[in-house]
């Protein structure tokens, strides 16, 4: 009797374990579902705020690219188209036209230094760079003559006629038509000829220009066997670092390039990344 009945306990207690099992397993089969599901729901959510941030971010790389490109227009619609063309009996420029601001140059770069000399306020710290570096290499270069307005270069004008007749219009421009109305536009000298322009070819300075100008965006305007005046060894325009040094690079000349190629450097003028005039 009692072997039947613990047969009988033993039966019962292993039916037990066995539902107990069953239950365990599938409690535990639920639970691994859950965390599944959970799992997914939690990756579903992680992609999504990933997404939701990668949208953000082309957003804000778009703000960013149209900021940049509005204050590019403003930067370029704040620059004067005047100041790349090509003046040299080609374009005019009116008796009312006047660089948008002028700067005092320092005296101290002056061949004469009780007078007054104006530059284009933005081209002062390229200049400043030049004679900087041009000192330290021992090269004395002085400034003989910068902007002048309408008024004065018909003044001068009819000075030169007077004196040299028509052969004036070799080497000297109409009002209108002169560089130097842009006040970007320098005639240098040096001490070594007296503060001439006659001979300026022959000095330290014009080689001294003709190998480093272009790294602060000033050329040669009228080169030998130009077409539009004598050679001008003295005369040297600001046009930018980048448009000069291609000029350079090229073996070019400003009056040899197309006008409207020459008009697609305006907006990068003033920069000065490429040139030791930032550092």
């Amino acid at each position: 009797m009692a072997t039947v009945g613990y047969g009988i306990y033993s039966y019962q207690s292993n039916t037990q374990l066995e539902t107990e099992k069953t239950q365990l397993s599938a409690s535990l089969s639920s639970t691994t579902a859950s965390l599944a599901l959970a799992l997914k729901e939690k990756t579903d959510l992680v992609n999504t705020l990933q997404a939701a941030a990668n949208k953000n971010k082309d957003f804000a790389d778009q703000l960013t690219q149209a900021t940049e490109t509005v204050d590019k227009l403003q930067w370029m619609n704040m620059l004067d188209p005047q100041l790349l063309q090509k003046y040299s009996k080609v374009y005019f420029l009116s008796e009312n036209y006047v660089p948008r601001e002028l700067s005092p140059i320092d005296s101290k770069y002056l061949y004469t230094p009780d007078r007054s000399l104006d530059i284009e306020d933005r081209v002062l710290p390229f200049l400043q760079k030049m004679f900087q570096a041009a000192s330290d290499d021992n090269v004395a270069i002085k400034i003989d003559s910068a902007y002048r307005s309408f008024g004065t270069q018909a003044t001068l004008k009819s000075n030169y006629i007077v004196k040299y007749g028509s052969g004036a219009n070799s080497f000297s421009a109409e009002q209108g038509y002169s560089e130097h109305q842009l006040g970007t536009a320098l005639d240098f000298t040096t001490p070594t000829i007296g503060g001439s322009l006659t001979g300026f070819e022959k000095t330290a300075a014009y080689a001294w220009l003709n190998d480093n100008a272009y790294k602060y965006g000033f050329i040669l305007s009228y080169p030998p066997n130009n077409a539009y005046y004598i050679f001008e060894p003295w005369h040297w325009r600001f046009i930018g670092i980048e448009l000069a040094t291609k000029l350079h690079d090229e073996n070019k000349h400003f009056y040899d390039l197309d006008q409207r190629e020459i008009s697609t450097y305006l907006g990068n003028m003033y920069e000065t990344a490429t040139s030791s005039v930032s550092q």
